[in-house]
């Protein structure tokens, strides 16, 4: 007969072989985990030191490309705006860099500066709208239609737009009362500040965008007066661009607000001014409004290159 010392015995021992094999079981498990550990780590750290590796090299690339288009930038766009001048137009927040830059450039490309209009925050405030639109229809000159359907900042810019720019190449270079009655009014207001001639009447103009978008808060509304700035402004000269960082062309942005707009087609818009090459793109683009083509230019959506393609002809400058 089997007793119940063999039982015991029998039991005991299933219970040692169960916990020895799962000391076994456990060691080779944690073996193997520790191992596939190991490699995917190794293989992590290989590809952060490929990526940096990457990047340091395509930081390089950046540089050089920055450092070629500053040394022959001058090069690439001179005589290209030759007999025209320009205005700058500051949009509040917009960077005085690329606005000093562009102005050098526009200069070397053969065009005369005119001066600066710096745009207040003032003018945008949601509470000056009526007050915006009162100067505008009290300042307007004789022989200036203002745009009923395009509101109050449709107005205000088209009489702006009479001060600063002109299509006749009589006007060009030259002030009169009323342009100089409708700066100072705006200026007054505080919806303005100048520095320089820029009621010489310019024959192009570029606008520079914020480098942040405004507040969420109103930003549609600041982002519609100032492309209604600009679009007035191209249709008073002979072209206009805005140009402004690649953040400016991004959601919120004045350059992705304007490419959404029904401005986008006269209107040329240059996403990179921040860089050197990005101003020269931008002249470029001036160029070509000269000839009556419109493009929005850069890395930001709704771009038709990075540059106009086919470039504009050298030393041919509409």
């Amino acid at each position: 007969m089997i007793d119940f010392r063999y039982h015991l015995v029998s039991i005991v021992a299933i219970f040692l072989a169960l916990a020895l094999g799962i000391v076994l079981g456990s060691t080779t498990l944690s073996d193997s985990v520790t191992d596939t550990l190991k490699r995917q780590a190794n293989s992590a750290s290989k590809g952060l030191n490929d990526a940096r590796t990457q990047q340091r090299q395509l930081q390089h690339q950046i540089d050089g490309e920055e450092q070629y288009a500053s040394v022959l930038g001058t090069q690439t766009v001179a005589e290209r705006l030759k007999g025209q001048s320009v205005v700058l137009v500051e949009t509040p927040g917009a960077s005085n860099d690329s606005i000093e830059q562009v102005s050098e450039l526009a200069k070397n490309a053969g065009a005369a500066v005119t001066g600066r209009v710096t745009i207040q925050k003032k003018y945008l405030d949601d509470n000056q709208t009526e007050t915006v639109d009162e100067l505008a229809t009290q300042l307007k000159p004789d022989g200036v239609e203002l745009p009923a359907a395009d509101g109050p900042y449709g107005r205000a810019g088209t009489v702006l737009a009479s001060a600063l720019v002109t299509r006749d190449a009589a006007k060009a270079g030259r002030e009169d009362a009323s342009g100089g009655t409708v700066l100072n009014g705006f200026r007054q207001a505080g919806y303005v500040t100048t520095s320089g001639k820029p009621g010489q009447h310019a024959t192009l103009a570029v606008m520079v965008a914020p480098s942040t978008p405004y507040a969420a808060e109103g930003r549609d509304a600041d982002n519609k007066a100032l492309i209604s700035l600009a679009t007035a402004l191209d249709a008073a000269d002979r072209g206009t661009v805005v140009g402004g960082p690649l953040t400016a062309a991004q959601d919120g942005g004045l350059i992705k607000a304007l490419r959404d707009s029904d401005a986008e087609k006269s209107v040329s818009t240059a996403d990179m001014v921040d860089t050197s090459s990005g101003q020269v793109v931008a002249l470029l683009a001036l160029q070509n409004e000269m000839g009556g083509k419109s493009g929005h230019y850069g890395i930001g959506s709704g771009v038709s290159g990075y540059l106009p393609s086919p470039a504009p002809a050298a030393g041919k400058n509409g």
